[in-house]
């Protein structure tokens, strides 16, 4: 079975993309799948007994099926939960997206399927010159677009899959995940989607009160999944 890797971007911050990477992967597992994932930066970690340690980074490491450390999944975690080049600065240290890329290519091909969740959106800072995208530039992985489903959404969408095909890169597939209860003329607001992304759509996920990555997998298309990973 070929091994195949993933960059995972949103079209904001909080728009679930560590939901939906960890649905992708469990997805991935019910279809006879190894999996693995990163997140290479992560701003906002807790002190723990044992380091720094990122909620989405733990999500991340309790769904896969292959055995990966925390400092692999999650090599540079910050304390402030702000962008991570500001809270890089305030711990005086410096993100680069060759250090980066550096610290996920060890870990693209011990899976079938391994995501890479980026930081915000595609063009949050790493620092003065760099942005997130060009970590997954470096990498040259195909890219799965989470678009958080919500006022303005269209236009966030569309803005950064124009701008990740101008980087070169392939738009793999895209999800929307439904984060506003209340969204107005949600249907219509997908569809117009689906008519211009080009680039399949993975799956539509409802608004769930309590999000799990099981009921994530069970909202994207099997098939559309299944193409995806395994061939």
């Amino acid at each position: 079975m070929a091994k195949k890797a993933f960059f995972i971007a949103g079209t904001d911050t909080n728009v679930g993309k560590t939901l939906v990477a960890a649905g992708l992967l469990v997805a991935a597992k019910n279809l006879g799948l190894t999996t693995a994932a990163l997140k290479p930066v992560a701003a906002g970690c807790e002190k723990t007994d044992s380091g720094l340690r990122n909620a989405d980074a733990l999500l991340l490491q309790s769904v896969i099926t292959e055995t990966m450390v925390y400092e692999q999944i999650n090599p540079i975690a910050l304390e402030a939960a702000i962008a991570p080049h500001i809270a890089a600065q305030q711990e005086k240290r410096v993100l680069s997206a060759d250090r980066l890329a550096g610290f996920c290519r060890g870990s693209l091909h011990q899976a079938n399927v391994t995501l890479i969740e980026g930081a915000g959106g595609w063009r949050v800072p790493l620092n003065p010159s760099e942005t997130m995208a060009d970590l997954a530039r470096i990498l040259r992985l195909p890219v799965i677009l989470v678009v958080g489903v919500r006022l303005g959404c269209i236009n966030h969408a569309l803005l950064t899959v124009e701008a990740i095909r101008n980087d070169g890169l392939t738009l793999a597939g895209w999800v929307a995940n439904c984060v506003d209860a209340d969204m107005p003329v949600l249907q219509e607001n997908i569809q117009s989607l689906a008519a211009r992304i080009p680039a399949p759509c993975l799956g539509v996920v409802p608004w769930l009160d309590a999000a799990q990555p099981k009921a994530v997998a069970a909202a994207l298309h099997t098939e559309s999944v299944a193409h995806l990973f395994s061939n």
